[in-house]
């Protein structure tokens, strides 16, 4: 999972890492450590639908995720469009000629800086 914070101002984001799940309370208790360290005002996740717009499969975990998310944190949680993020965070990672590993292990956390730039730009 790709995470991304922006700047005090929100007007850009930055990458903050990837996390690997490794099961709900776990994942909980990371997610408020993250939250609280960071002084998160609300959370933006990318939900990955298909081309035509319709729900996928992981779209619908990532909304049970997000309501298990909203069952533990007190701030805003908010749903972004993904489509194509993936795609384009790998295509930046290619054009900056990043080997094939080292893009694996960002390619997660650019596509959250792209979810989250583009929620940021939508709000001015």
């Amino acid at each position: 999972m790709g995470l991304a914070l922006s700047d005090e101002f929100g007007w850009t984001a930055q990458g903050l890492g990837v996390y690997e799940r490794q099961g709900n309370e776990k994942d909980m208790s990371a997610l408020r450590e993250i939250i609280d360290k960071n002084q998160v005002g609300r959370i933006v996740v990318g939900l990955p639908r298909n081309m035509n717009g319709t729900d996928s499969l992981q779209t619908l975990k990532v909304r049970e995720f997000m309501n298990l998310m909203r069952s533990h944190v007190n701030i805003p949680i908010i749903e972004w469009d993904e489509r194509l993020t993936t795609k384009f965070a790998e295509s930046v990672l290619i054009e900056a000629d990043m080997s094939r590993r080292k893009r694996k292990k960002v390619r997660d956390k650019v596509a959250a800086v792209i979810i989250l730039q583009g929620y940021l730009d939508s709000l001015r």
